[in-house]
């Protein structure tokens, strides 16, 4: 068996507070990916103001490793944030990925960002996995959520796996359920090194370190690198996995997800989105995520329709696209 058909690449989407920190805490645990005594709830959440307000801001990849069936996999888990201002991070962690966990709370049932994450997900056509949080409740509406989430998927009800993150009911269940349904990464076998970049921070001694998953080829230590998208040209000082602490590695294979330090210190020339490849190589950029769409919001009252008339004659002087007045 080729490695990459070891890999599995799945994120876990929902609304806000349906559970989806607290389930990755317990894959954290399953895999022993984290030592027990450092495990803290909420541990992918590493900002103080996500920790407080017990909401995931930033997305967060983590690499962990179960056996099944004598079978050593590879599990890439990327925990999304759930509150609709942050979409975009969603939309750039699915670009990476084979599948999605659907996560619903079997108390508030299908809500507004569990629709706008489950669309995003099929617009990258995604496997689903529909999964209901929360049943240990004593006001769960397991039935009922079972069949808003069955018309909604289009999943037979038994296919739909129900859960307790907190009291860590059928969660090992639910990971096996993620290896079987979870196709392996679809390598080309191409010759040229194409990674996306999905998200970056930065480093005063290291530079710009972007989090990459590389669908074609494979990244070393010490290689010339060129980003596709702004011509930057750069050197990996460093790579390796996510554990989630960076792990370094020699080399990221494709398939993987990892971080790469690149030494560039000019944050402009890293763009999320963008594709990574050798620096002699011709290869063609990767199709990304969908980028944002920066709109302005702003409110006028004109005193009278005088006023009015010579305002929106002005949005139309000036091409403001969908400029809507009310």
């Amino acid at each position: 068996m080729n490695q990459e058909e070891n890999i599995r690449n799945f994120s876990i989407i929902a609304h806000i507070d349906h559970g989806k920190s607290t389930l990755a805490d317990r894959f954290l645990e399953l895999t022993n990916t984290v030592e027990k005594r450092k495990m803290h709830s909420q541990y992918l959440d590493t900002m103080e103001l996500e920790q407080e307000r017990g909401i995931t801001i930033k997305m967060q990849p983590v690499r962990m490793e179960y056996t099944l069936n004598n079978i050593s996999y590879i599990l890439n888990l990327i925990d999304t944030p759930g509150h609709v201002d942050f979409t975009y991070e969603v939309s750039r962690s699915l670009a990476c990925v084979e599948s999605a966990v659907l996560l619903v709370d079997a108390v508030k049932g299908i809500q507004a960002q569990t629709l706008a994450n489950y669309y995003l997900a099929k617009k990258q056509n995604l496997i689903i996995i529909p999964v209901i949080n929360k049943i240990d409740l004593p006001n769960a509406r397991i039935e009922e959520v079972e069949n808003e989430l069955a018309a909604l998927t289009q999943v037979k009800k038994e296919d739909i796996i129900k859960i307790s993150a907190k009291n860590n009911i059928n969660i090992e269940k639910l990971l096996i359920e993620i290896i079987k349904r979870t196709p392996p990464p679809t390598i080309k076998k191409k010759p040229q090194l194409q990674a996306l970049i999905f998200d970056s921070f930065y480093d005063k001694f290291k530079g710009v370190i972007a989090y990459v998953r590389v669908f074609e080829g494979t990244l070393k230590i010490n290689e010339k690198i060129k980003f596709l998208g702004t011509k930057a040209v750069g050197e990996v000082l460093e790579l390796g996995y996510l554990k989630p602490e960076l792990k370094p590695e020699k080399e990221i294979k494709s398939g993987e997800i990892g971080y790469l330090a690149t030494g560039i210190k000019d944050l402009s020339k890293i763009k999320i989105g963008d594709t990574i490849s050798h620096l002699n190589e011709s290869a063609e950029p990767l199709a990304g995520y969908e980028e944002p769409k920066p709109v302005v919001f702003a409110s006028f009252y004109p005193i009278n329709a005088d006023e009015f008339e010579l305002l929106r004659q002005s949005l139309f002087k000036i091409k403001l696209s969908d400029a809507s007045l009310y």
